[in-house]
């Protein structure tokens, strides 16, 4: 299951933002138009066409869909970064929900300027996936993790170790898109889902993993390898 099978097609804006940037730039160019052709005050057209077509850009990178393939001809083991972003969370935990017992935890927050596409974090089997209602609170606080909006994809991957992905809303996030479905098999390089603007993803470890990153380390989703999995 390690082994390159699946690929993903070449995307370059993801679909979940196609709306809000045809909008966005109809919305640009209706006001635009007006400024220039019935205000008449140039220094309020330039403005707004300055600033807007700043946030136009920071949208068009949150909504970008980067194509990626991780360099490793096997994967059996790998535990890949899901999300870009920074590390904010490497520590054991009391895993509660569906372990009853001690994991490692890795979370990732993404911040608006990062790309917010997800990927699956290792090969396997979708187990199960499950939505939360919840709250909004920062998402890099530790009780965001569980009180937050949130969805957890468990993933067992071939030799049998269950993994949890846990995507989480934050404080402005309000959608979180899961593509996983329970019983179809999945792969590093594969999109899990995406969150709408700032947010983060957890990580769920058996204890004995091989963690390879660092706090506050920057990550690359489906490109920087997080841990190594015991074999």
């Amino acid at each position: 299951m390690g082994k390159r099978i699946k690929k993903l097609k070449k995307i370059r804006i993801h679909r979940e933002g196609v709306d809000q940037l045809v909008g966005g730039l109809a919305f640009i160019a209706i006001v635009g138009y007006i400024l220039w052709h019935f205000v008449a005050i140039p220094w309020i057209f330039w403005a707004f066409i300055v600033v807007f077509g700043i946030l136009y850009g920071i949208a068009v990178n949150f909504y970008q869909c980067p194509i990626r393939y991780l360099n490793v001809e096997d994967t059996d083991g790998i535990v890949v970064a899901p999300a870009d972003g920074k590390i904010v969370v490497i520590e054991e935990v009391n895993e509660n929900t569906y372990f009853h017992d001690r994991r490692i935890q890795v979370s990732i927050f993404m911040s608006l300027t990062n790309v917010h596409a997800n990927w699956f974090p290792v090969d396997g089997k979708v187990k199960f996936v499950k939505h939360f209602n919840g709250n909004y609170h920062k998402a890099w606080l530790p009780k965001a993790s569980m009180e937050n909006e949130h969805t957890d994809t468990m993933i067992t991957t071939e030799d049998g170790t269950d993994i949890l992905c846990r995507q989480i809303a934050g404080a402005v996030a309000r959608r979180i898109v899961t593509y996983a479905k329970e019983g179809e098999e999945c792969y590093i390089d594969e999109h899990l889902g995406f969150i709408k603007l700032g947010s983060r993803v957890d990580v769920f470890l058996p204890l004995g993993t091989e963690i390879c990153v660092k706090m506050n380390q920057k990550t690359t989703g489906d490109q920087t390898i997080i841990a190594k999995l015991k074999k």
